[in-house]
């Protein structure tokens, strides 16, 4: 028998941590298991061809995807295409997008298993049963959970290849205590870390091997803080030991729990070398509770100020338009409020609905309506109407473009003034009724978009609008050349292992 481990990845530099779990959980099926990854935006029949390759004679093929929000489409795809040219070939199914709704998916219908929530143990097992006898009987199979000390932890699996073109995602738990019932994370009971001595030991092995970018999939790294300060000495020891060859660390944490221990640990961390992802998602108490997020906003406001004053942390903090009983007045302040803080990227997101969350509760009252094809964003609802949801889409597109790119640091401040929702909404209004596009911009043109508007919109005089953009990534010639003088000196002092992105922003 023959295992072929597989999924698409949105792009090539995210590596799938799940298919490793799976192959370093195989035991005695190691041998016979493999793993490619493929990106979405491959011809599906090119890699069905490549699927292929892996059969042997007179050997079975097994084939376990990992299918995801973002990939259930082009995997849908695939899966009937093999079914049609190979239809011996086994095909396993896992992932959240097919854990729940499992009576009302194609993908599912077109498979023979599938297995529901964690496949760590559970997929070799049944493989051992398609293998070995009797024939599982049923197709749709729950993941089993064992404790995680049963677990063997995948890092090794990580290649060279690996370690110097992609991000390493890494966990030092599983699991969340929240219930925010727009997140299939509300649907554990806990959260369940990994024993930190063996996580540790991993990533030493990951550094000494060259890893420098290390970003946690931790649902609330922040939520035990013995645990967090020892995980954030261990990256504060090596970039003590080697300040000219810096790590960087990723984690989500949550907003309103950062005691004075951590801050002091934080704040030891230089600049390019640590990013936290807050999400906020509402400001709006009701709207909180509404959707059973328990959150004290003036302490999560606080200290997302204070990362911003007191410490080098790169904040991505997170809003959600779309939640049921959120109206674009409110969301406008919340958004204006967050705005006021100053974190360097505030990700605007639309509400998805996600197979097996909780927000589905709520449609009938406040007549969620979602888009029925992944990734299943809302198109309106009680307070906000399709069209205004999609003048929300598309700020979301252009504030990235903008904001989020660091490309205008010096300009934005001018464009948001003192209404920074308004004013960027009349932004995206105006630039989309002059575009009519939302994506393939080139950073050129949007800068000439950018100063026409405010010569037209705030009536600044044009050698004004030249000034204050030349002094930005986006109005600098050199820019064409990969970055500004300014800015390479920042990738140069940060090294490699701060992304792309960041270094723009130290370079405002």
């Amino acid at each position: 028998m023959t295992i072929l481990l597989t999924t698409l990845n949105a792009r090539y530099a995210h590596a799938a941590l799940g298919l490793r779990y799976l192959l370093a959980n195989m035991g005695e099926l190691t041998e016979q298991t493999t793993i490619q990854e493929f990106v979405i935006g491959l011809r599906p029949t090119d890699i069905v061809e490549k699927i292929l390759a892996h059969r042997q004679p007179d050997q079975k093929l097994i084939v376990g995807f990992g299918v995801y929000i973002w990939n259930v489409i082009e995997i849908t795809q695939i899966v009937a295409i093999l079914k049609q040219v190979a239809p011996e070939v086994v095909i396993i199914l896992g992932g959240p997008e097919v854990s729940h709704e499992t009576d009302k998916q194609e993908i599912i219908r077109l498979a023979d298993y599938v297995i529901t929530g964690w496949g760590d143990i559970t997929f070799a097992d049944l493989c051992r049963q398609i293998l070995n006898g009797p024939k599982p009987l049923m197709k749709v199979h729950a993941g089993a959970q064992p404790p995680l000390t049963e677990l063997k932890l995948p890092y090794q699996l990580y290649s060279d290849t690996d370690i110097r073109h992609r991000t390493l995602y890494v966990e030092a738990s599983r699991g969340c205590p929240f219930k925010c019932e727009f997140c299939l994370s509300s649907l554990d009971k806990t959260a369940w870390p990994f024993d930190i001595d063996q996580f540790l030991t991993e990533m030493e092995s990951l550094y000494q091997r060259g890893a420098r970018l290390f970003k946690f999939v931790d649902r609330t790294f922040n939520l035990n803080i013995k645990t967090s300060l020892k995980i954030m000495q261990f990256f504060l020891d090596k970039l003590e030991a080697n300040p000219a060859d810096p790590v960087f660390a990723h984690f989500e944490v949550v907003p309103d729990h950062l005691p004075d221990a951590l801050k002091e640990g934080i704040r030891k961390f230089p600049e390019g070398t640590l990013q936290f992802e807050i999400g906020i998602q509402s400001f709006n108490p009701e709207v909180q509770s509404l959707i059973s997020r328990k959150q004290n906003n003036q302490k999560a406001a606080e200290n997302i100020r204070w990362l911003c004053t007191e410490s080098h942390a790169h904040l991505h903090v997170d809003l959600i338009a779309g939640l049921p009983g959120e109206t674009m007045e409110s969301f406008g302040k919340g958004f204006d409020h967050l705005v006021a803080v100053g974190p360097h990227e505030i990700q605007f997101g639309i509400l998805k609905r996600l197979r097996g969350t909780p927000i589905i509760r709520h449609t009938d009252e406040y007549a969620l309506r979602f888009d029925p094809q992944p990734p299943y964003t809302i198109l309106e609802n009680r307070d906000i109407p399709f069209t205004d949801m999609q003048r929300l889409v598309r700020f979301a597109r252009y504030w990235d473009m903008v904001a989020n790119s660091g490309r205008f640091a010096n300009t934005l401040p001018v464009m948001l003034g003192d209404a920074p929702f308004a004013r960027f909404m009349a932004f995206s209004d105006w630039i989309f009724a002059n575009t009519d596009a939302t994506h393939r911009i080139a950073l050129d043109r949007l800068a000439a978009l950018v100063s026409q508007w405010l010569q037209q919109h705030d009536n600044m005089p044009a050698d004004e609008v030249k000034a204050l953009l030349a002094g930005d990534y986006a109005g600098s010639a050199q820019h064409q050349q990969g970055a500004s003088h300014k800015g390479q000196q920042a990738k140069e002092a940060k090294g490699k292992s701060t992304p792309q992105r960041q270094r723009q922003h130290l370079a405002a």
